[in-house]
């Protein structure tokens, strides 16, 4: 009776993992600060943090947001990727079992890590994008669906459509209308969807945009920059909400 729950569990506690180094991530690499080496430090008196200080989601909530040492408060987005970064594990072993729902945490987490630096910096970093593109082609040569060429198809059609959309709109306004790393994303997102869901992840992308928008609205303040969602923002939870339902109408 345990097993169904071993997958969703497992992925989960390796989302609160995952996401504790997606947010400092998301942080520090915008700013040049590499967290890929060397120990875990206060990004405010710059305190090498205790192991006790790094348990996901608990230590935030125990610290009440806030550093031991010097009292600054710790980045609340820290605790909102940790839990997204949960979210995404559950879900995807819940929505696909096994081997499929490993590479769809995957999937999330590497789409979390794009949208939470887009929105922090406005920036789709390519190494990211890469391996987000690679491991989608990675994913049809073992036989995951959809197959590989209709994943082939969807890198190609991803970045066409985006970048032809980019290039117009320069065209006629003399501006630029899109970052250059929104078409890889999508083109990454066609890899591992397959051309035929990006008419819905563009759907859903607008829609969660709109929701913003009316958000907004209801607050009955104007729209600011912060509400602004960048384009990779709004892509990368569509994306994979697709991937969702489509496990869950197989």
């Amino acid at each position: 009776m345990a097993d169904p729950w071993i997958w969703p569990a497992s992925l989960g506690l390796l989302g609160l993992v995952f996401g504790s180094f997606i947010a400092t991530l998301a942080i520090r690499w915008p700013e040049g600060r590499s967290s890929l080496s060397g120990r875990s430090a206060c990004d405010g008196c710059n305190r090498t943090l205790r192991a006790i200080e790094l348990v996901p989601v608990l230590s935030f909530l125990a610290q009440r947001g806030r550093c031991r040492s010097c009292g600054a408060s710790i980045a609340p987005s820290h605790l909102a990727v940790e839990l997204l970064a949960l979210a995404v594990g559950i879900a995807s072993g819940l929505a696909a079992p096994g081997w499929p729902g490993v590479a769809g945490a995957v999937f999330g987490w590497l789409l979390l890590t794009l949208a939470a630096i887009d929105l922090r910096a406005f920036w789709l970093p390519d190494p990211l994008t890469a391996t987000l593109a690679l491991l989608g082609i990675g994913g049809g040569l073992v036989g995951l669906d959809p197959p590989l060429v209709d994943r082939l198809i969807g890198g190609v059609a991803g970045f066409g459509v985006l970048w032809l959309v980019a290039a117009a709109y320069r065209a006629a306004r003399g501006r630029m209308g899109l970052g250059g790393g929104d078409p890889k994303l999508f083109g990454a997102i066609g890899l591992w969807l397959g051309w035929r869901a990006l008419p819905l992840v563009l759907l859903l992308a607008c829609l969660l945009g709109l929701a913003v928008v009316l958000a907004s609205r209801i607050r009955r303040r104007p729209l600011t920059a912060t509400d602004r969602l960048p384009l990779g923002t709004l892509l990368a939870p569509a994306a994979f909400l697709l991937w969702l339902l489509t496990q869950a109408a197989a």
